[in-house]
């Protein structure tokens, strides 16, 4: 089973747009998709358009085992729903005294091989839930939004994932995904190229912007079902065909 944190500590770069859709296209390519949530803010259910009654913060704190806490959000995908008791969580990792970033990783052991992917939609920042999905996963999708600030972002970030790897040597960065690409500006074929310059064979095509991209959550929808013949369905399809190419 992958596990493949999206991840980036900057907000506003399409991390939980991602997420979902990418985990959407694996679902609709056969595969079978786990999308965890690690934000307290719990939007990837609200993209899925679902309510689950637990989620995460019930799993990771030993109040039910996973297949419990697990929705079935779409065929061959499952979600386990991030939310307000995540912040609980939080400050039960930050209490104890050794292993707190396990926290995580121990809990949805369980579940290792019943999926083919599990995809984490992650906060911004850098907190102990985050840490957790990092020490979970065993990969990072990092989208970056075409602007300078977000690339100076990608660096630092890399650099606190260093951090982890130390501790966590199978971790690695494999996908670093342009969002909002607007060709009209200049100054994104500017950035692009430096990313390239940087990450290389990590760089994926980019994600164009859409307005179908924002206005398809308002409809608990997907991009693929709400807008199935849009650039933003075409880029999210081809960036799911990526990452299944590495299988």
């Amino acid at each position: 089973m992958r596990k493949i944190a999206v991840a980036l500590s900057k907000g506003g770069v399409g991390k939980t747009t991602t997420a979902v859709n990418l985990a959407a296209g694996l679902a609709r390519a056969g595969r079978r998709v786990l999308l965890i949530d690690v934000d307290t803010q719990g939007q990837a259910a609200k993209l899925l358009g679902c309510a689950p009654s637990a989620g995460l913060a019930e799993v990771a704190g030993g109040e039910m085992p996973p297949e419990q806490a697990i929705f079935a959000a779409r065929e061959n995908l499952d979600l386990l729903a991030g939310g307000r008791g995540l912040a609980t969580l939080k400050r039960v990792i930050t209490r104890k005294d050794f292993g707190g970033e396990q926290t995580v990783a121990e809990a949805l052991a369980p579940l290792d091989g019943a999926y083919d992917y599990a995809i984490l939609d992650t906060a911004p920042g850098w907190d102990a839930l985050s840490v957790n999905a990092l020490f979970y996963a065993g990969e990072v999708l990092a989208p970056v939004s075409l602007e300078i600030m977000t690339l100076q972002s990608l660096l630092d970030f890399n650099q606190s994932l260093a951090a982890i790897q130390r501790y966590h040597g199978a971790l690695t960065l494999r996908y670093v995904v342009p969002t909002f690409l607007d060709r009209r500006v200049r100054k994104s074929d500017e950035i692009r190229a430096q990313l390239a310059r940087h990450f290389g064979s990590q760089l994926c095509e980019p994600v164009r912007y859409n307005v179908r991209l924002s206005e398809a959550p308002g409809y608990g929808q997907t991009i693929f079902e709400y807008a199935p013949h849009s650039p933003g369905a075409d880029d999210y399809r081809a960036l799911a065909g990526r990452v299944m190419q590495d299988d």
